[in-house]
């Protein structure tokens, strides 16, 4: 039908499925959905000689005067073999060109993160402020040259390449994302290579000396934590204070969470979201679900090991011993650890072991089990490595058993 579209006339119109013709604007259209949606369009012609319909806007956007202009200008263009398509894609591109990384972070990309990736929620601080010197460029703008200006400027001020290189990465992640998700037609960081770096890194283990010390100074800490108590007990009680329960076997988790470490080859994360659920003390064996490859790893206790969660979780009230409950909960809250950072640097002092991470104890694991001959498979597959490389980091402790096995061939 062909009429003279006007505000009035709109007003009128039902939901259905047809298409008005303007009599006034020659190819100008209103067409209204069955949701009740209308939209103007105006049919143009390709250089080609082609038609197609070119979509001006919707009929709250534009009355019926500005769709009338619109088309006559759509229609012109056409008539010089400009195609307006054309022209829509490219102030399409231009404007996602000049999205700048701040606003594809928070938009898009900081809410995908957190939902997908595990350390979303880090990988999203790392963008929004080891990055923030980029923040408000335009991600097409970024070039290799000035994040190689800013690598040198980082290194200067003394930062670890690995750690520039988790910065770089991260970013380089992002951008992937944009252009995948079509923000950018290509990454403009794609010839930027991370820092080379020795994968195998820092061995630290304890030797028997630092091992004995360190279990002595266990002892002692729990030592000094119930004579604190009995004398506080003490005071309440002369005073007619009602006192605090003496402690038990341990008197709280440093030395429980420190051992299992050192006897399980397990990582801090791990230990912190193990629950009761997981460790079954009658087939000696504990299971950790959260682990850094994604994937659950069993691992076997040996006496000590078997014997210290046990005490451990036979002196907790029953409601914290429930399958749920965590192994190792924040003494505070209750919930998750966060961190043991004080209470470790005091343990380390009073231990005299310099130069030692709570991570190191990891380490200590695998040493003592690569120098008593345990080969380095059975290793990698206790410590849950994805692969062997990160594993020969102990192979030269296995020096013994190379020189009993070139033996043989006496």
């Amino acid at each position: 039908m062909r009429n003279v579209i006007t505000q009035a006339l709109i007003a009128d119109l039902t939901p259905g499925n047809y298409t008005i013709f303007d009599a006034t604007e020659r190819g100008l259209a209103l067409r209204v959905l069955p949701s009740g949606v209308m939209t103007w369009r105006v049919r143009l012609k390709t250089a080609a000689g082609a038609w197609y319909w070119w979509k001006l806007g919707g009929k709250d956007a534009l009355t019926p005067a500005k769709a009338r202009k619109q088309a006559a200008i759509a229609k012109g263009h056409a008539a010089e073999r400009d195609d307006p398509r054309e022209a829509q894609q490219q102030q399409a591109l231009d404007a996602r060109r000049q999205t700048t990384l701040r606003v594809f972070v928070t938009d898009q990309y900081a809410p995908w993160a957190r939902a997908n990736l595990k350390s979303g929620d880090g990988a999203v601080q790392i963008l929004e402020h080891q990055c923030r010197d980029f923040l408000d460029v335009p991600m097409a703008s970024l070039t290799p040259f000035l994040l190689e200006k800013w690598r040198i400027g980082y290194l200067t001020r003394g930062k670890k390449p690995a750690t520039t290189n988790r910065i770089l990465g991260t970013l380089k992640s992002c951008l992937a994302k944009a252009v995948l998700w079509r923000v950018l037609d290509r990454h403009p960081l794609a010839g930027l290579k991370l820092a080379h770096l020795d994968v195998l890194g820092r061995v630290r283990f304890l030797s028997d000396a630092e091992d004995a010390r360190l279990r002595k100074a266990l002892t002692a800490r729990d030592a000094g934590l119930r004579t604190g108590r009995a004398s506080f007990n003490a005071w309440r009680a002369a005073r007619g204070y009602k006192t605090l329960p003496d402690y038990q076997t341990y008197a709280d988790h440093l030395d429980p969470l420190v051992l299992t470490a050192l006897l399980t080859g397990a990582r801090r994360g791990e230990l912190f979201d193990l629950r009761w659920a997981d460790v079954d003390l009658t087939r000696a064996s504990v299971t950790f679900a959260e682990t850094k490859s994604g994937r659950s790893r069993r691992v076997p206790l040996c006496p000590e090991a078997q014997r210290i969660l046990t005490a451990w979780r036979d002196q907790q009230p029953t409601a914290k011993r429930t399958p749920e409950a965590r192994v190792f909960p924040s003494p505070q809250t209750g919930e998750r650890l966060e961190t043991i950072s004080t209470s470790w640097d005091g343990l380390m002092a009073t231990a005299k072991v310099k130069g030692f991470r709570f991570h190191d104890l990891r380490h200590s694991f695998a040493s003592t089990l690569a120098q008593r001959g345990v080969n380095l498979f059975v290793i990698q597959t206790l410590l849950g490595h994805a692969s062997p490389v990160m594993t020969q980091r102990y192979a030269h402790l296995t020096d013994d058993q190379l020189t009993a096995a070139i033996a043989k061939l006496a």
